[in-house]
């Protein structure tokens, strides 16, 4: 509902709801201000104009790759202060490997993939603390470098951060036409039995099974978690291709996230718990956390909401501390708490204040 009055009223979902940008506020890893510097830089509106500045140095490639999926592991362990910190140098990076690159076409979609990775984990990024404009450019980076690289997996896994930043401003309906369509282009690409083909086809359908159901479609939902499901049995095991953990395991977690957005509370309260997430990348074990403890908070389990919060800020605190979901989580349940000589629980207030749900 808050999404379709965003949409009426041409705003931000985070806009709307009057999310602070926290890492702004924070004194380690307080890189966001350099983040969006790096992605706004004026040299990238007009290549042409700044042709006497810039430098057509040979970069290698090959390191650069090798650190950014270092960065998207460092995301997949859930340390996001890290990978803020890390973004300024490596977009500026990727920036330096597309000018250099310009004259070179082999050597120009080398850097283009590589400028696709940077900008696609920017974009990830971004979304998960609320900078939605910010996402939004490092995705439309993502995937204009993705097409230079004339590589149909980067591509593919490129527009993922589209979905990414259209869900961070609640464009539901468009993230579900993007993946769609991208799902579409890379079916008829795939070589037979390649497993990175597979997982990140299977994870373009979990994307839009979400985006449906926060669109409230509940059979399209049904029918991408369905393809999602085909896809992972296909491959046969749990995997990590190009940073997706797309398998079995994880297509039973995004049924938990669509029951979830469809207002399957119960359901989500008692499946969720039962779940198991531990050979998974600690990113989608919290994620997995916070949309149980959100079920139940809105089941009036507000304790064991709590606990299972607290746990997965031990985790991954980052994560936890900036998520949107978990402030609306708190916040509700530090409402309904009661109060003891007229002052809440200090650690319920403590965690609260924590994750900036009240000042």
């Amino acid at each position: 509902m808050l999404a379709d009055v965003a949409k009426a009223l041409r705003v931000t979902l985070g806009d709307l709801l009057g999310e602070p940008v926290l890492m702004e506020d924070e004194d380690d890893h307080d890189d966001v201000p350099a983040i969006r510097d790096a992605l706004m830089a004026p040299r990238r509106l007009a290549r042409t104009l700044f042709s006497s500045a810039n430098s057509l140095e040979y970069i290698d490639p090959a390191p650069i790759a090798a650190l950014t999926e270092a960065v998207w592991s460092d995301w997949q362990r859930g340390n996001l202060g890290r990978v803020v910190s890390a973004l300024p140098n490596l977009i500026k990076t990727a920036q330096r490997l597309e000018v250099a690159s310009a004259d070179d076409p082999p050597y120009k979609r080398s850097c283009a993939a590589v400028s696709a990775r940077i900008h696609h984990l920017a974009a990830t990024a971004m979304s998960k603390i609320g900078e939605a404009d910010l996402a939004w450019i490092a995705a439309e980076r993502a995937t204009q470098a993705a097409e230079d690289a004339d590589d149909p997996l980067v591509l593919a896994s490129a527009a993922r951060s589209g979905t990414h930043a259209l869900f961070a401003v609640g464009r539901f309906e468009d993230a579900l036409e993007l993946g769609n369509a991208a799902a579409r282009w890379l079916a008829p690409r795939m070589k037979a039995g390649d497993p990175a083909a597979l997982s990140l086809y299977g994870m373009l359908f979990l994307r839009t099974a979400v985006a449906a159901a926060r669109y409230q479609d509940r059979a399209m939902a049904n029918e991408l978690l369905n393809r999602a499901e085909h896809a992972a049995e296909e491959l046969g095991r749990d995997a990590n291709y190009w940073m997706t953990s797309f398998g079995p395991a994880n297509v039973a977690l995004h049924r938990v996230s669509v029951a979830l957005d469809l207002g399957d509370f119960v359901q989500v309260a008692d499946a969720g718990l039962r779940s198991d997430t531990e050979h998974l990348p600690l990113e989608r074990q919290v994620g997995h956390m916070i949309d149980v403890a959100r079920a139940l908070s809105l089941v009036a389990k507000d304790d064991d909401a709590v606990q299972i919060l607290l746990t997965a800020e031990q985790k991954a605190p980052g994560i936890v501390r900036h998520s949107a979901v978990v402030r609306e989580v708190v916040r509700s349940v530090y409402r309904r708490a009661p109060a003891s000589a007229g002052k809440k629980s200090s650690a319920l207030l403590a965690f609260a204040e924590r994750c900036r749900a009240v000042r």
